[in-house]
């Protein structure tokens, strides 16, 4: 329910204003308000490609000049004539639809003599919210959503006695995301998402319905960020959310999205603050917390496992023959007076009832509430209400913005089969199974827009590889979540051909199976794998393969290793396989030595061998 951002407004300003009802300013003095950083911020200007200016707004509701969108001086103009103009249509003047346009320009010009217009509808809106701090909100990458892959921000808007008061669930929690109309899948929407399909729009919603959706049904962990922005400074930033009600704009996956608009938010209620500058290209969630860290604007963090961690956590320390009463009870509320339950020691069986209970209500979610399973919630609570188990004690994790920054450049060299070659390689985002670990989970890959190109012995370039996308999700398995593993991989890429030559071809590939902890630290894999590859050595001018995928992935001390096995059984009858070796080592969070070995077969050519040694910069 968005009742903060109202709908039913609609901007009616009348541009064709007496000119007496204006203050006449000289032409240097409003290009020099047009041009300063605050006003800049307040119309979501940017630099142009071919010089000037143009904003990131995409609705003209928002402008009051015809030439506003590229032209801040006559968007300046406008909104001087308009809020000075005599007519008191009420919540439609232009005081009450832009009140930090009016704000600051009454500071700017001394303008004391401005009608009296009684903003009520503004007036309630902001007393609902009443703002007085500011928490920057990162629930964590979920990989099983394509709008989650990368994480995503939000800001908390809190009163006064939310820290006082324990209420900050009753605090409003400010999001900027893309709005859909009808259900797309999957696919279409990460599409959209890419091409700026969607339009984004600014709502403001209680916290407490983004805390169930993102740490109850996504299971994603949250960090919250207490900020050091003043009363004054967050009812600013407040008071610009409301001139941008329902105002779209274009939204992209990787630069113009939720987090990109909520620095611009954070320069406007700290002017003299740059934080949108440091991303030209591309603004990954992790990236942009960690400029907002930089910038000093973070006093507090706080950590709220999901609910997938707690359960994990409470079951960890069960053997597997109490993972196995925790599976019964959780759908069987009478196997709690089984005597060989009972038989138990009752703080295990405290532990087991909790881990019960909490399984129940995991795979509760997203379904509707029926009779019999209120009432094994009920069972299991008085059971664990007469045995109380001990508190939870769940670290807190790495930090995740004190991970690998998301951009990385590649300088390598090796040999393949005694041909010496050196390699060059950027990728846009942003992490692999082999990238340095801390703040990312074991197991988990995004990457996206991967380029590299080689230089044989005499000047000889090849694109090696171009990779739109790979994601590969390997969240183990474990006695109580069955989570699948998959993968997903397209772009150009080059394989072992005829007379050992490698083929550049283009291709899409995907698979799905299992993964299974060996430890903390290490993780087994094995998945079945689609191929379709357009290969000009291959008759059909598409081909089809099925294979596999399997390997293991060791966290060491050194950094990371990983051992793979992979094949693909065309149905044109090729047979491709290979084995590679990666170990990474970790220099720093910024830099990274990676060693890779690996061993390719196919059934027209002979065996060839390839070893790179290759540094990878982490920077953006």
């Amino acid at each position: 329910m968005l009742r903060c951002l109202p709908a039913g407004l609609a901007l009616c300003l009348c541009l064709n204003l007496p000119a007496q009802a204006a203050a006449t300013l000289p032409d240097a003095r409003v290009q020099q308000l047009a041009s300063d950083p605050y006003w800049i911020n307040l119309g979501h200007y940017e630099t142009g490609k071919l010089g000037g200016w143009r904003s990131y707004v995409d609705d003209r509701a928002f402008f009051l000049s015809a030439s506003g969108p590229d032209d801040p001086a006559a968007e300046l103009q406008a909104t001087l004539q308009a809020i000075q103009s005599p007519d008191n249509p009420g919540d439609r003047h232009a005081q009450c639809v832009f009140p930090a346009r009016t704000r600051w320009l009454r500071e700017q010009l001394s303008l004391a003599d401005l009608p009296v217009v009684d903003c009520a509808e503004y007036r309630a809106w902001y007393a609902d919210i009443n703002p007085h701090s500011s928490v920057l909100i990162f629930p964590a990458a979920y990989l099983n959503s394509p709008s989650s892959m990368f994480g995503h921000t939000l800001l908390r808007i809190d009163p006064a006695d939310a820290a006082s008061n324990n209420t900050a669930m009753l605090s409003y929690a400010l999001n900027f995301g893309a709005f859909i109309e009808g259900d797309d899948n999957s696919m279409l929407y990460a599409w959209r998402g890419l091409m700026g399909g969607y339009p984004g729009v600014f709502a403001l919603v209680p916290y407490r319905d983004k805390m169930k959706e993102y740490s109850r049904l996504e299971n994603r962990d949250l960090w919250e960020y207490q900020l050091n922005l003043t009363p004054e400074e967050t009812g600013r930033m407040v008071e610009h959310v409301w001139e941008l009600r329902q105002i779209q704009f274009d939204y992209y996956f990787f630069d113009e999205n939720c987090s990109y608009r909520l620095l611009e938010l954070l320069e406007v209620a700290r002017p003299g603050v740059e934080l949108t500058d440091d991303f030209p290209i591309t603004a990954i969630p992790t990236d942009t917390v960690r400029s907002v860290k930089q910038a000093g604007l973070i006093e507090q963090i706080e950590f709220r496992p999901s609910r997938e961690r707690e359960l994990l956590a409470r079951a960890d320390p069960l053997a597997p023959e109490e993972q196995a009463w925790v599976l019964r009870i959780s759908v069987d509320q009478q196997a709690l007076a089984d005597p060989a339950f009972q038989a138990i020691p009752r703080e295990r069986q405290a532990q087991i009832q909790d881990a019960a209970f909490r399984l129940l209500r995991y795979g509760a979610e997203n379904q509707e509430r029926d009779a019999a399973q209120a009432k094994r919630s009920y069972d299991l609570l008085r059971a664990i209400n007469q045995n109380p188990p001990e508190p939870l004690d769940i670290p807190r994790p790495e930090l995740p913005e004190e991970g690998h920054p998301s951009r990385t450049w590649q300088l390598g060299g090796g040999s393949r089969d005694h041909d010496a070659f050196a390699e060059y390689g950027l990728r846009m985002a942003y992490h692999d199974l082999n990238d340095n670990m801390a703040g990312f989970p074991l197991g988990a890959q995004i990457e996206i827009a991967q380029l590299k190109l080689r230089q044989y012995q005499g000047n000889d370039w090849k694109l090696q590889q171009l990779d739109f996308a790979t994601i590969r999700s390997l969240t183990p398995r474990n006695q109580l979540l069955k989570p699948w593993s998959w993968q997903v991989n397209g772009g150009f890429q080059r394989v072992l051909g005829k007379n050992q030559n490698d083929v550049l071809v283009s291709q899409v590939n995907g698979g799905g199976g299992g993964s299974w902890a060996l430890g903390d630290n290490s993780l087994l894999f094995a998945l079945a794998t689609a191929r379709v590859e357009h290969n000009h050595e291959f008759a059909p001018l598409v081909a089809a393969a099925g294979g596999f995928n399997s390997g293991l992935l060791w966290r060491n001390p050194l950094g990371n290793l990983s051992l793979e096995g992979s094949a693909d059984y065309f149905l044109n009858g090729e047979v491709r396989r290979s084995l590679s070796l990666n170990q990474q080592w970790e220099l720093n969070r910024n830099l990274g030595l990676r060693l890779s070995a690996e061993r390719a077969f196919a059934q027209r050519s002979s065996p060839v061998n390839e070893v790179l040694l290759e540094l990878k910069w982490y920077h953006y």
